[in-house]
């Protein structure tokens, strides 16, 4: 009756406590490196959509040129309406 039971040499114990630690070691590594995939498709969608958000150099210039411009005919105005007020004094 004997015979008939499975062995349980070196072997085969070491097989099955690595079955046990390696399967769940295995099991975390790919969850983690899903993760980590996916963490970086995030960062680079938002890269892109901050990227969006921000003016470039050019279009900073251009509208501080025209800010400018403005001010300056706001200032020649003013100017032109003291001095007709001073003169009729």
């Amino acid at each position: 009756m004997e015979e008939n039971l499975i062995s349980f040499d070196a072997h085969l114990l070491w097989n099955i406590v690595l079955t046990f630690v390696l399967a769940p070691l295995g099991f975390l590594i790919r969850n983690l490196l899903s993760e980590q995939k996916r963490l970086d498709i995030l960062v680079n969608k938002t890269r892109e959509e901050v990227a969006k958000d921000y003016v470039t150099r050019e279009q900073l210039s251009k509208e501080l040129e025209r800010l400018m411009d403005t001010l300056d005919r706001i200032d020649s105005k003013i100017d032109r309406l003291q001095q007709k007020t001073y003169f009729q004094e």
